[in-house]
């Protein structure tokens, strides 16, 4: 099984298990939300392209806010537990572009719930998260108002944010560095070295790709 698989499989198991109403670190959406979203982007891809364009944002909302209404709960996480559209026929595709998705919408919902606790990621998917992560960190910390030096505990260092002006060390596990990167910084196990007002403008940075 693929981490794409695994990780799909996982959060689909979660969901069922907290229902539609839990709360999640994605603002404003609860878990309901999460798994409309998750169907949209593989199953309407009229609507996903505003995902990350503001401009059709609202058509987006519109059609998730659909999908909510349409379908109950339980089929939604039914139809995101099976690939859908070009992911569903390209399996390659699904572990390329979902991996770290599902990774970070799995954490999305586990570390907004009370007493949750960082797991332990196979070496394998940790290498495969830092190859990910080490190649993206550019584009994914661009908003950073300051220099960021990513250092991954086992090895690795990447580099990204301000290129002039003052610098911030962030050191954890390469998941974490990963949700870090994509603007769950308060939800992240890192340490954060730096002078101490850089470290509170990254921590309040809107970053992700």
């Amino acid at each position: 099984m693929t981490h794409a698989r695994a990780e799909r499989s996982a959060i689909c198991d979660l969901l069922d298990q907290t229902g539609p109403d839990a709360p999640t670190l994605c603002t404003g959406w609860a878990t309901y939300d999460l798994a409309a979203h998750l169907v949209l982007r593989e199953r309407r891809p009229d609507a996903a392209a505003g995902i990350a364009l503001r401009p059709l944002a609202g058509y987006t909302a519109s059609v998730q806010n659909g999908l909510k209404a349409q379908h109950p709960f339980p089929e939604l996480v039914g139809m995101v537990r099976k690939p859908g559209g070009f992911y569903g026929l390209l399996p390659f595709l699904d572990e390329a572009v979902n991996t770290l998705e599902f990774f970070v919408h799995h954490e999305d919902i586990r570390r907004a719930q009370p007493g949750w606790e960082p797991r332990r990621l196979s070496d394998d998917f940790e290498r495969l998260i830092w190859k990910r992560l080490a190649m993206g960190a550019r584009l994914m910390l661009r908003k950073s108002p300051v220099g960021v030096v990513l250092h991954r505990l086992g090895g690795g260092v990447a580099l990204g944010g301000a290129q002039e002006g003052p610098k911030v060390e962030v050191t954890g596990r390469a998941g974490d560095l990963l949700l870090f990167c994509f603007g769950r910084q308060q939800h992240a196990r890192v340490d954060l070295t730096g002078d101490e007002d850089a470290v509170a403008r990254l921590l309040n940075a809107s970053l992700g790709v």
